[in-house]
């Protein structure tokens, strides 16, 4: 199924109050841009995400590190941003698109999928639920009026669509001011599939909605520690971090010895639940003898984004009298960093010694420890 993700993101953000705008506030380190997209990439269906922006955050947008996704200049409203994005993508023969907006980043991936499914036997498939609390209309004399709650939705994003409808639909409606785009087949009275939405996938438009949003996502966190130790041994190349070190002597082990990808490894498996590094890559499987550590790091990475986990932070001490470890420490970051789909600066590195201290103060050998903090993403 060719589905196509707008994700709007070109609102002036002026409700919120905040010196930062809407999209870029950052929440365990990502940005609320980020969090979409990163749910949006697990959903196999999804093509191509296309993200509008507005003129005035271009410089915020540059600083984010977003690979494959086609970012266009917003409108003056959601609706003119929708358009341009729906005008953008028509030569890549797009059949269905979804609509959302970036003030849902609470979205699940289930949703997602469930609002995919019904777009196969509909034009029109929206997510809301039903509306708790009682509701009053009051008129403009000041006389307030019951009302029926039993026929009231909330409407909700993301929104699914036939390409050649919704483009036909806001390219005929152009001045029109809509607040979103199911709006447009209500006008034309086109049969809509409502979907049960999820209360979670609420909008950010306060502080308050944006601390609740933080809650959900601190209760996810979970956190794992590592530790590895390898002797040095004459005439092998050294390895940590990923980086091949100059150095007299190299560590040994059944792979390349690296204690830093190994402890880092260990960290993320604990703070999954998914055992420790023996248990996956076993010492007596020869399939492993002398494999570079960050294959292995690369495969627990797959398996636990597999489980809708992401890298919230790491943090790593190389235990070590020789060689110094300074100045290789941006490196072992852009390495581990690539491997780990998060930024640098999520990563923190330290050069530890034992003040000559043991087997490692004697330079005999070499030792690493991690801590990982990991994001349990919505289903």
């Amino acid at each position: 199924m060719n589905i196509f993700l707008i994700l709007l993101a070109a609102g002036e953000s002026k409700r919120l109050k905040l010196p930062k705008p809407k999209p870029y506030i950052l929440v365990n380190n990502k940005t609320l841009i980020e969090h979409n997209i990163i749910k949006a990439k697990k959903v196999k269906f999804i093509k191509k995400i296309v993200l509008t922006y507005n003129k005035k955050h271009k410089k915020r947008l540059d600083n984010l590190n977003i690979k494959n996704v086609i970012k266009i200049p917003g409108g003056r409203t959601r609706a003119e941003s929708t358009y341009l994005a729906l005008k953008r993508i028509k030569k890549f023969n797009c059949k269905r698109v979804l609509i959302h907006d970036v003030a849902r980043p609470n979205i699940s991936i289930a949703l997602i999928k469930k609002i995919i499914a019904q777009l196969k036997f509909n034009n029109a498939v929206v997510p809301a639920i039903k509306v708790k609390d009682t509701i009053k209309r009051r008129d403009t004399k000041g006389s307030t009026f019951n009302i029926d709650r039993k026929n009231l939705l909330i409407i909700q994003t993301p929104q699914g669509y036939n390409y050649k409808n919704i483009f036909k639909m806001h390219k005929e409606n152009k001045n029109l001011n809509i607040t979103d785009d199911s709006s447009l087949f209500v006008k034309n009275k086109q049969k809509i599939k409502i979907v049960n939405g999820e209360e979670q996938n609420f909008k950010i438009t306060t502080t308050n909605d944006l601390n609740l949003f933080k809650n959900y996502q601190e209760k996810k966190i979970s956190y794992g520690i590592g530790f590895d130790i390898h002797r040095l041994e004459r005439n092998k190349k050294l390895f940590l971090g990923g980086i091949k070190i100059p150095f007299h002597s190299g560590l040994k082990g059944h792979s390349d010895g690296d204690p830093v990808i190994h402890s880092l490894i260990d960290s993320i498996l604990g703070a999954s639940n998914l055992k420790d590094i023996g248990n996956l890559f076993p010492d007596n499987n020869l399939k492993y003898k002398n494999i570079r550590s960050i294959k292995l790091l690369k495969k627990v990475i797959s398996l636990i984004m597999s489980k809708n986990y992401s890298i919230n932070n790491i943090d790593i001490n190389i235990i070590a009298e020789k060689p110094k470890i300074k100045k290789y420490t941006d490196k072992i970051k852009k390495i581990i960093s690539n491997i780990c789909k998060i930024k640098s600066d999520q990563i923190n590195i330290k050069g530890k010694t034992t003040e000559k201290l043991g087997i490692i103060g004697k330079e005999k050998a070499i030792a690493s420890e991690a801590i990982t903090s990991l994001i349990k993403n919505s289903e």
